[in-house]
């Protein structure tokens, strides 16, 4: 079961009624991934739930070693608990990089920064803009510098007036809900991430696998995803200069980024795709 309500609340309930029945009792794997213990852990109405359904449950894993830690920290939770990082392996795309890019209006040699995420608060969208305009204005005599593509999973509206505030009406290409993220990511050169806390990030992976170093916030499971210096940078959570300049300095150094990206790549084929950690699932469930 993915996520402790409803899913391991419902089968700890089901395992309860197949027992009188004297039929075979499955075993419970329940993968966390977030928002169980982060949000709702928090809770006081669903954190005793959700803590009993992981008493209950065989096997509890986490999507990072931060999750795991938390989970722990939040619920009182005295339990082995696995860490299986999440997973990514690309569709292929139907489109070329050069299809797509001109579909979006940008040149051949522009930096095309990328920022995947369903905009909720703790996704620190205008820290994000912030450091995208700090970045704009070390680039204010070359405005074909660099794009920032928001492929957003919820409306885009609520952020638009802080966009054309800070100048960035130009520079802000937005795609929402994009199921096809490959047809985008293929054609980006870097991601951006501003987050308060994330339990793993998937939106850096999956541009990770495309080549795209990430500039972030060193925050949650982030540092486990990618090393600062290696397939990106990090800097501290709320240091929006650090993030702007980081972001300006690898869209001012392809040659640097490139690197990274390469790095990246490897990284996440080699640790972070399903070949890696599909196996580590089947061991768990006893394949």
């Amino acid at each position: 079961v993915h996520y402790a309500v409803p899913h391991a609340t419902a089968a700890v309930l089901a395992r309860s009624m197949l027992s009188s029945t004297g039929r075979p009792v499955p075993r419970i794997v329940t993968t966390l991934h977030g928002t169980d213990t982060t949000l709702l852990g928090r809770d006081p109405g669903y954190g005793p739930a959700i803590r009993h359904a992981l008493v209950q449950s065989d096997v509890v894993t986490t999507v990072s070693h931060f999750l795991r830690d938390e989970t722990r920290r939040l619920l009182q939770l005295d339990r082995p608990i696995e860490v299986v990082h999440n997973f990514f392996t690309a569709k292929p795309a139907r489109r070329s990089r050069g299809e797509v890019r001109r579909e979006l209006g940008v040149a051949d040699g522009e930096c095309l920064v990328f920022h995947s995420s369903n905009l909720r608060p703790l996704k620190r969208v205008d820290l994000l803009l912030q450091a995208a305009a700090g970045a704009a204005r070390r680039f204010a005599s070359q405005p074909r510098s660099f794009r920032l593509l928001i492929l957003a999973g919820e409306d885009i509206a609520p952020h638009v007036p802080l966009i054309e505030s800070l100048g960035l009406a130009d520079r802000v290409i937005v795609r929402e809900r994009v199921i096809d993220v490959e047809e985008y990511l293929q054609a980006c050169d870097l991601s951006l991430y501003s987050s308060e806390t994330e339990s793993f990030c998937l939106g850096i992976l999956e541009g990770m696998a495309f080549g795209c170093p990430a500039v972030a916030f060193g925050v949650g499971g982030i540092p486990e995803l990618l090393e600062d210096g290696a397939q990106g940078r990090l800097v501290p959570y709320g240091d929006v200069f650090a993030l702007s300049a980081a972001l300006a300095e690898l869209i001012a150094d392809p040659r640097r980024r490139q690197a990274l990206g390469a790095s990246a790549r490897e990284r996440a084929l080699a640790r972070f795709s399903a070949a890696a950690i599909v196996p580590l699932y089947e061991r768990l469930y006893g394949f």
